[in-house]
């Protein structure tokens, strides 16, 4: 299970960033688009690569949340998976992908919105254990975090539902 929701999160990435475009001078009558896989592929038209920008929501509190809840129902109906790179979040739509930074160690990763919480006052944003193991929260149990929505024009929620 734990690879099915990391391949899921790859493609959903892969799929916010788009596929590579090549040309070749000598022929450029033709493009070449380079899939994946990296094998060659005969294309007359470009490539869509799409527009992706960043809303900064500032800094919130950030706690974890995991075993407990490991296999039962989120908000929107899907099973909890706490080795996937989910949050639970108040107000923001389900499928809302935020863009989660430890501003002390610049390291970041991308979450879905699946569920509600957290019901704890002073924080926003409750994450997956996978995504707090990622980002060191897990020993502290709450971090602050720079948080940055994620929105690919032309795709109103590009990822609703895993399951």
């Amino acid at each position: 299970m734990k690879s099915i929701s990391k391949i899921l999160i790859t493609l959903a990435v892969i799929g916010l960033v788009g596929f590579t475009i090549a040309t070749n001078e000598a022929d450029s009558s033709e493009n070449v688009v380079l899939t994946e896989e990296f094998s060659n592929v005969s294309n007359n038209s470009s490539a869509v690569i799409p527009d992706i920008e960043y809303k900064d929501l500032g800094v919130m509190r950030a706690s974890w949340y995991g075993p407990r809840f490991h296999g039962r129902l989120t908000a929107n109906g899907e099973v909890y998976d706490q080795s996937a790179y989910t949050a639970a979040h108040k107000s923001l739509k389900f499928g809302t992908l935020l863009k989660v930074t430890d501003p002390r160690t610049n390291k970041s990763l991308i979450v879905r919105i699946n569920d509600r919480g957290p019901y704890i006052p002073g924080r926003q944003l409750d994450l997956s254990k996978a995504a707090a193991e990622e980002l060191g929260v897990i020993s502290s149990g709450v971090k602050k975090l720079k948080v940055e929505e994620i929105f690919v024009k032309g795709m109103e929620n590009p990822i609703v539902n895993a399951n």
